[in-house]
């Protein structure tokens, strides 16, 4: 695929709002585009986690697996984003992910990622606040969902 059409599924990613055409070219520009057949294992649950994968087509498909079972947590299709803490930090993986049909992946490294931040400060400001606000909510739908649990 053309690099603009990696700008364009880069452009619909929610944690990119707000990147310029510019950065979102530098970043599909150091970006490696992967084609994945079906069935085929993305990462794997408890691995190294240092790069996102953002899903430009097909559907994937994220799981556990226990006692050899596998269970599925979530489908994802076309402009999701698989491991985004994986930018920000070093981690784990925290499930397994694989293509549920055949999938063309951007995968986007944290050098990569790091490397536009420090060229762009004013949106690296933008993407803690944005990330930020985010983890409000999610401790705030954790701690309502707690409440009803813890009766």
């Amino acid at each position: 695929m053309a690099l603009d059409d990696d700008i364009r599924v880069l452009s619909g990613v929610g944690l990119f709002a707000g990147f310029t055409q510019e950065q979102l070219r530098l970043m599909a520009f150091g970006a490696e585009s992967m084609t994945l057949g079906a069935g085929r294992n993305i990462y794997v649950e408890g691995g190294l986690a240092d790069c996102a994968f953002i899903v430009a087509s097909g559907n994937i498909v994220l799981f556990t697996e226990q006692e050899g079972a596998r269970h599925v947590l979530e489908q994802m299709g076309p402009g999701a984003i698989l491991g985004e803490m994986a930018l920000i930090t070093e981690s784990r993986r925290l499930t397994s992910a694989a293509a549920e049909t055949d999938v063309r992946l951007i995968r986007l490294s944290r050098s990569t990622f790091h490397r536009i931040l420090e060229e762009f400060p004013d949106t690296a400001v933008h993407l803690h606040q944005r990330i930020a606000a985010n983890l409000h909510s999610m401790l705030a739908r954790m701690e309502r969902v707690a409440s009803r649990l813890i009766r």
